[in-house]
């Protein structure tokens, strides 16, 4: 079997055939959650291709999740999008949930916006909310760089104290200003999943300093990390979690709320992605 290293950059090498990704290019990454995928339909000249022609990449399975990745522009900024991403609960580990992150990463993204759905576990929030990822939890237990360290990716032992860049988090609030957006700001805490939080788990991850919890996006801001990309998060608080929602939760009240907000969702990107081109410098690409 390949390493992930070698996987990465034959998946690089694929996909910048397939979408005529320019060498010298270093676009701003953004992984789209559920329900928000609709940005990538805003890029001009917008080139895609779905997960299963990229080495490596698993079929995306969730409703909301069109499983493509998308190269075009925005603002004449370059933009590469996951249209969907991958869940543990589909059955697979960590390392191949945040294989698409190292792609990007591969490919030379000078940043990595991630995005996701999100349950509300700070009672002050409301559902179609908007919140920055300060800072997450990981409760699964899980973590992507189990295993042999590949050197050519990034060190052993990396440090996640900043891993949610300040000069992103700044863009980002200045794209709230710009867009006219409320943003809220908070931890994000990752469970397996797919059943969703029992009232007494999110009662315990409150307690933990956790605001949001959700089934995703650690995996990746790990990697990056790991391969010194920038890192930006935003969460769409598309449900009060168990314990303060009156009623039962359901994914398609997720997908409901967040086609909802996709106005002021997509607004934010389009102000963000420019600013975030302009906050980090280009990376240098593997592949």
């Amino acid at each position: 079997m390949p390493s992930w290293t070698e996987l990465a950059l034959e998946c690089a090498r694929v996909a910048r055939a397939g979408l005529r990704i320019p060498q010298e290019e270093s676009p701003v990454a953004v992984v789209l959650g559920s329900g928000l995928g609709a940005f990538a339909e805003q890029l001009e000249g917008a080139r895609g291709l779905p997960f299963s022609e990229l080495p490596g990449f698993p079929r995306a399975t969730v409703q909301g999740h069109k499983g493509r990745l998308v190269y075009g522009m925005l603002s004449n900024a370059p933009v590469l999008a996951l249209q969907g991403r991958l869940h543990g609960y589909e059955g697979h580990d960590a390392a191949t949930v945040a294989f698409p992150a190292r792609v990007l990463a591969t490919l030379g993204a000078r940043a990595l916006v991630v995005t996701n759905a999100a349950g509300g576990t700070n009672p002050s929030f409301a559902p179609g909310e908007l919140m920055r990822i300060t800072d997450h939890i990981n409760f699964t237990g899980k973590n992507p760089l189990l295993g042999p360290n590949e050197d050519q990716l990034g060190p052993r032992f990396p440090d996640l104290t900043h891993a949610y860049d300040a000069r992103l988090a700044e863009a980002l609030e200045e794209a709230a200003r710009a867009s006219n957006q409320k943003l809220r700001a908070g931890v994000y805490l990752m469970m397996n999943g797919p059943s969703y939080e029992t009232p007494a788990e999110v009662r315990m991850a409150r307690a933990m300093g956790a605001d949001a919890v959700g089934m995703s996006t650690v995996p990746e801001v790990i990697v990056a990390a790991h391969m010194g990309l920038p890192v930006c998060g935003i969460s769409c608080i598309t449900n009060l979690a168990a314990g303060i929602s009156q009623h039962p939760l359901t994914h398609q009240e997720v997908i409901e709320v967040a086609k909802a907000v996709e106005g002021k969702f997509l607004d934010l990107l389009r102000a963000l992605v420019p600013r975030a081109l302009a906050a980090v410098p280009p990376r240098r690409a593997l592949a």
